[in-house]
């Protein structure tokens, strides 16, 4: 489909997802939201997409919510004070970022950013909910709420410590200062850095050695089980999810063709699909023995 503030193009099993207001940095708003939302329904519901790459067109990738827009933060006026949770939970009321991020989480493909340039506020808190983040020697970094008179947004609250620990995580929100790749790697932030001119080349190697050796239902199931787990009160909740993954994965076509590929020393090719062929337990967040857990056995 057409879109107006970001392209897609889809190559050797690779979405790659370029933010696409270069006049502007690709500074981003409420189009540009709906777009990535439509852009990473679209990646999951298609079996030939492996991976996605996220980067920015022109000499930036993303310099943060346009602010010249009068819905920059949330398109509906309503009173800040209000004690009601329930207000919160509609999509009006919520940070645009809040909800790329969110659908980010969500995610069945891995996501790997490219940061081929400048990128604060929601430029940088975009990227958390991103499985493996790299960028050129030119990419800038910025959590600038503080600077800007307000917080930190699209639930970086509870990526960026996941990410980078608290400290580091806290040193960078309270300065709101921008810093540079370098910085960005021995924090923990980025993976690897890059020429400009390489960096593309170096996703698309990380996308192709998940494309061309894993199971796509077993990188599902992985992704999700990793995020969620982030946040579980205890271990026990990982073991009943690993436990279900692994006799559910162990009698697959998928388990099948990986052994046989091993032991002929060949190639493999998986036979399952995320479309059809995810198991029966998933998602077992929206289950509520699952999504509460037991600790039957937690002191075992």
């Amino acid at each position: 489909m057409p879109f107006q503030t970001i392209t897609t193009d889809i190559k050797d099993s690779v979405m790659t997802l370029t933010l696409n207001r270069p006049e502007r940095l690709n500074a981003f708003n409420r189009l540009m939201m709906d777009e990535m939302v439509v852009a990473l329904d679209m990646a999951d519901a298609d079996d030939a997409v492996r991976a996605v790459i996220v980067t920015g067109a022109g000499r930036g990738f993303c310099a943060g919510v346009d602010l010249s827009e009068d819905d920059a933060f949330t398109a509906a006026k309503l009173d800040p004070m209000t004690t009601d949770a329930a207000t919160w939970d509609r999509p009006e009321n919520r940070d645009m970022g809040g909800i790329v991020a969110l659908r980010l989480f969500n995610c069945l493909k891995p996501v790997i950013a490219a940061v081929n340039g400048p990128s604060v506020g929601i430029g940088t808190t975009m990227q958390l909910p991103m499985d493996i983040r790299i960028a050129s020697d030119s990419a800038k970094f910025g959590f600038v709420f503080a600077r800007r008179g307000i917080v930190p947004e699209a639930a970086s609250s509870w990526f960026l410590p996941r990410l980078v620990g608290m400290s580091q995580a806290l040193e960078w929100c309270y300065s709101g200062r921008v810093f540079g790749a370098d910085e960005a790697l021995a924090g923990g932030l980025i993976r690897s850095v890059h020429a400009p001119g390489d960096l593309l080349d170096a996703a698309h190697a990380i996308a192709r050695e998940i494309a061309d050796n894993t199971a796509p239902v077993s990188i599902a199931l992985t992704r999700q089980m990793m995020w969620r787990m982030a946040g579980a009160d205890h271990p026990m909740r990982a073991h009943q999810i690993d436990s279900s993954a692994i006799a559910a994965r162990s009698v697959s076509g998928d388990a099948a063709e990986g052994v046989a590929s091993f032991l002929d020393k060949r190639a493999p090719v998986f036979p399952d699909r995320v479309s059809d062929r995810m198991p029966g337990f998933f998602p077992w967040w929206d289950e509520p023995d699952w999504s509460m857990g037991t600790q039957t056995g937690a002191a075992s």
